[in-house]
């Protein structure tokens, strides 16, 4: 009887361990970190027009292809795209210092008016992923449509 115990137990026990999957996914791993987390703290610290461009192919990455188990960008993200989409200036130097590569995510030449139809639909994207997050993005959609 004991042993059937201890049999059970173990089963419970390794049945717990395995791989873990994640609920999100953050455009890769490098050294240990995201690539998001990689070009985010590069383009904050010291932004430059190389960093902003792999910034936004990151973004468009982790929004048109999601992973991780929730098969959604993570939280925060459509926000975050939105609004650098939507700040002033970022059309412009896109545009001047995106790779082929990069300028092809968009299908546009017209990168000032992709920019501002693609931002206003991730800041509404957030909303949808985060109803939560309507108190927030709310206003800057309203504020935006002024």
């Amino acid at each position: 009887m004991n042993k059937i115990i201890i049999l059970a137990l173990a089963v419970v026990m390794l049945s717990s361990c395995g791989t873990t999957s994640t609920l999100y996914y953050w455009g890769g791993t490098q050294n240990g970190t995201t690539t998001y987390e990689n070009l985010a703290y590069q383009s904050y610290k010291k932004q430059t027009p190389k960093s902003l461009c792999g910034l936004i192919a990151v973004y468009e990455n982790m929004v048109t292809n999601p992973g991780g188990t929730r098969q959604v960008p993570p939280p925060g993200i459509c926000a975050e795209y939105g609004y650098l989409l939507l700040t002033p200036g970022t059309a412009e130097t896109f545009m001047n210092n995106a790779t082929p590569a990069q300028k092809k995510l968009f299908n546009s030449s017209d990168f000032n008016a992709a920019f501002l139809e693609r931002g206003k639909e991730m800041l509404l994207k957030e909303i949808e992923f985060y109803p939560e997050s309507a108190k927030f993005i709310g206003p800057l959609i309203k504020k935006l449509a002024r």
